[in-house]
This record gives C-alpha cells, sequence and structure tokens, in this order.
C-alpha cells in the first residue's frame, strides 16, 4: 500500500483544529496540526457554552485549514482523503466541522469519513509512534468519557468497562471548582498537586467489583473536606489528595483488566492522560507488568484533528468511506448505553 495523506478535521467542542496524517503501512506521522483554542472565550463562564463555542468554530474553520496545508508544505490536491470527527460532541460544533470536511471532499472528489472521537483519542497513542503489540488494553480519560476498552487491533474495540457517573476529567474541572483553582481546571489541579501531600487528606476510594468507574462520591467528599475549618488553607493538599484517589481508581482498573484480558500492551489517550501522576502510574504499571505502555504525547491528548485524520487513515486505508448523509450524533457509538452494555466496532 502507497503512503497516503488526509486530512482530518475535530470541532466537537471548544477546539477547532485540522491536521494533515501520512499513514504508511501501519505508521502514522503528523505532518502538520494547526488548533484554534477558545479557552478565554468560556474562561468567564467556568465552562464550554455551546452557542459561543459554534460560532467560534466558524470563525476559525477555514483559516485553520489554511495554516495547516501551509505549514505541512502540502496543498489541497495532494490529498488522498478526508476526515471529520463526527460524533460525540455538541451538535452545533460538530456540524461546522463535519460540513467542511464533505464540502471538501466532495470539491477535490475525495474519500470522506466520519470519525468517533473517543475511538480517535485511543489512535491518538499511534501517532509517530513504531507499530504496537496487539491485543492490548485501551482507556480514554477525558472530560466526557472515561471507557475501558479490549482492543485486538486499531479497528477492534470491545468495551469492558465504563463510569456510572461522572467522567474522571470532568471530576477534575469540578474539582478545580471547588478548590477555586480557574478555568480550564483539570490542568490548574494537576499543577497544584504537585506541591502538595497526597495522603494529607483522607478522601474516599471507589472500589466497584466491575471494571466501572465512579467518580461523583470522591467529588462530594472533597467538598466536604474543602468546607472543613482545619482544612484552610491547604489547597495544595486537598489538590494533592483528590488527584491520588482519582488516578488511583484508573490504574486499579487497567490492572484489573490485564489481569482478566492479558495483553500485550496498553494504550491510554484522552484530556486526562496530560495528567502528569497518570503518566508516572501507568509507566510503573506496565514496567512491573512487562506490557508496552502507549500513552498519548501530551500535544494529542487534548481535542486535536491529528488524532482524528489518522483514525480516519486507518480506515480509508481499509477502503471504507461513508456518503453525505452521515450525519452529527451528540454519543459516542461506543459508549455504554447506545447499543447495549458490550460494544464492539471493527
Amino acid at each position: 500500500m502507497s503512503a497516503r495523506v488526509v486530512l482530518g478535521i475535530e470541532s466537537s467542542c471548544d477546539e477547532t483544529s485540522a491536521a494533515l496524517v501520512r499513514i504508511d503501512g501501519g505508521s502514522l506521522t503528523v505532518l502538520g496540526c494547526t488548533t484554534a483554542s477558545q479557552d478565554a472565550l468560556h474562561a468567564e463562564y467556568r465552562g464550554v457554552v455551546p452557542e459561543i463555542a459554534s460560532r467560534a468554530h466558524l470563525d476559525c474553520i477555514i483559516p485553520v485549514i489554511r495554516r495547516t496545508c501551509e505549514s505541512a508544505g502540502l496543498s489541497l490536491h495532494q490529498l488522498n482523503g478526508v476526515a471529520a470527527g463526527h460524533r460525540p460532541g455538541l451538535i452545533g460544533s460538530l456540524l461546522v466541522g463535519l460540513s467542511a470536511a464533505k464540502s471538501l471532499a466532495w470539491a477535490l472528489d475525495l474519500p470522506f469519513v466520519g470519525v468517533d472521537h473517543v475511538h480517535a483519542h485511543l489512535v491518538a497513542g499511534l501517532l509517530d509512534q513504531p507499530c504496537l503489540e496487539w491485543p492490548a488494553i485501551g482507556l480514554v480519560a477525558s472530560g466526557g468519557h472515561t471507557s475501558l476498552f479490549r482492543m485486538e487491533s486499531p479497528h477492534e474495540l470491545t468495551l469492558i468497562g465504563a463510569t456510572i457517573d461522572d467522567a474522571v476529567g470532568e471530576a477534575f474541572d469540578k474539582g478545580a471548582a471547588i478548590l477555586n483553582l480557574g478555568y480550564p481546571g483539570g490542568s490548574r489541579l494537576d499543577e497544584c498537586a504537585e506541591a502538595g501531600d497526597p495522603t494529607a487528606i483522607p478522601l474516599p476510594f471507589t472500589r466497584l467489583a466491575t471494571l466501572d468507574f465512579s467518580f461523583s462520591g470522591i467529588k462530594t467528599a472533597l467538598r466536604l473536606a474543602a468546607c472543613s475549618p482545619e482544612n484552610a488553607g491547604r489547597t495544595g493538599d486537598l489538590a494533592c489528595s483528590f488527584r491520588r484517589v482519582l488516578i488511583a481508581q484508573l490504574i486499579r482498573n487497567i490492572s484489573r483488566a490485564l489481569d482478566e484480558y492479558p495483553s500485550a500492551s496498553v494504550l491510554i489517550g484522552g484530556g486526562v492522560a496530560a495528567n502528569r501522576l497518570l503518566r508516572r502510574e501507568a509507566a510503573t504499571l506496565c514496567a512491573d507488568r512487562g506490557v508496552i505502555l502507549r500513552i498519548a504525547d501530551p500535544r494529542w491528548c487534548t481535542d486535536n484533528a491529528a488524532m482524528i485524520a489518522a483514525t480516519g487513515a486507518l480506515r480509508i486505508a481499509r477502503g471504507e468511506q461513508d456518503g453525505p448523509e452521515l450525519a452529527a450524533h451528540p454519543l459516542s457509538a461506543l459508549a455504554r448505553g447506545h447499543r447495549g452494555k458490550q460494544e464492539r466496532t471493527k
């Protein structure tokens, strides 16, 4: 198979991103990626406002695509395919990127594919890396999802665990709000936690009998601890203790998944994959278990088009494509509750 270059477009929430990825055999190389952040637009609300997000995507989408092509030294006529994230996400935001991708594919007579954002977070760990050994345990840890997968290949995913309440990234953001750390909360809490004592504040650790996750009780415990007069001024210790119990639950379930589904590798993606404690603990776990760890580079942890382009490139390389009728959808096809407890895609 000759090398192919695919343009990916990401607009599922509050980042407008375009990227060019080359697929050559099993190798995925990022040729260029441009992302326009909306953090400043949503900061005063301490969360994403959908209408503001979709209008900002409209303003940024064409300039972002143009800058990506310029940075890679390629023209649109050198592309071999176009991909866009079409689920899950904010419908208004998704429609901007999806419409742009369909239009480009039609105008250039190129194959077009839609990409599931959750799937793309796992593929992010394959970018600019040697080929991975399969099967793998895959964890997506983000603001909207906490899902654990058994992966036979980049194309075959079976859901084996998921959060029953908050996503871990959502818990981090809410914890940051409780501690008044500002927005975006997850990264600020992670930074604050680095200077704290992880055992200073006793917080509960959720232990479910399954491979599922639960974070809402830990968030409530943090609120109660933060309101206690004896913890006044101990923001660093509160942040560190909170981070410790959240990450411990992720690591525990990865370890249990490896016991239940022996695998050669562990693949971690999503915004929380940038968390420093998670990266350290995952490295220790995989070294102890003798398995390969692929955790997405921090550049590809948050929402970005490189992971969309890479996932689309994998589909196009298999001869797959979608029609112009492909719709935006607020839910992932891989999330529990969409089609049942065990989800599989090929």
